[in-house]
């Protein structure tokens, strides 16, 4: 999905919670102004890609047939020097591609210590809240000291390894740690 037809499908999904009703045509053209035979591009693909149905001669006749999922933002996450955990409420909407039933949460991240999983400042990761994980995996960490951490967990001879993707940057090490989460997806705004 594009980001033009994504603002396409949130105006719809916005237009039907707040009148009951589909945008017409026209509306959604004035709202993002673009012309009718573009908006009419934009929602053949949302149509294509099962996101929308539409009945062919009806006025108002748009469905939204997967509603786009809104995941909380808890806050900022470092992927370097570890940073106070502070959480700051938001929201960010992300496709259907998450499994039904995970409780997930989405930290933007802050530092460059994982480019080498292509994680870069201000991306979002898409944290799985779970306490535990398996060696290797990238989980959301928080330090003795209160501080959190975005790095993969390997357990070492009774220590743990918080290892970077950057070849810059040491690993941290220590004795526990609390998990918060895995990381199980990623996305950049363009």
């Amino acid at each position: 999905m594009t980001p033009r037809q994504l603002d396409v499908l949130k105006f719809v999904e916005a237009y039907e919670a707040r009148s009951g009703c589909a945008p017409t045509l026209q509306e959604i053209a004035n709202h993002l102004r673009l012309s009718k035979i573009t908006v009419l591009s934009h929602l053949r693909n949302l149509e294509k890609a099962r996101r929308i149905k539409r009945s062919r001669y009806g006025r108002r006749a748009i469905e939204v047939l997967q509603p786009t999922r809104r995941v909380p933002v808890l806050g900022r996450i470092a992927a370097g020097r570890p940073i106070e955990a502070i959480e700051t409420p938001a929201e960010v909407s992300v496709n259907q591609w998450l499994a039904a039933g995970r409780e997930v949460f989405a930290l933007e991240v802050r530092g460059d210590s994982m480019i080498g999983d292509h994680i870069v400042d201000g991306d979002y990761v898409i944290v799985e809240r779970r306490a535990d994980a398996r060696d290797g995996e990238m989980v959301v960490a928080v330090l003795e000291s209160g501080e959190a951490t975005l790095k993969h967990l390997h357990r070492e001879g009774g220590r743990i390894r918080l290892q970077p993707s950057n070849a810059a940057m040491a690993p941290i090490v220590v004795d526990t740690v609390d998990v918060q989460g895995v990381v199980v997806g990623v996305f950049r705004r363009l």
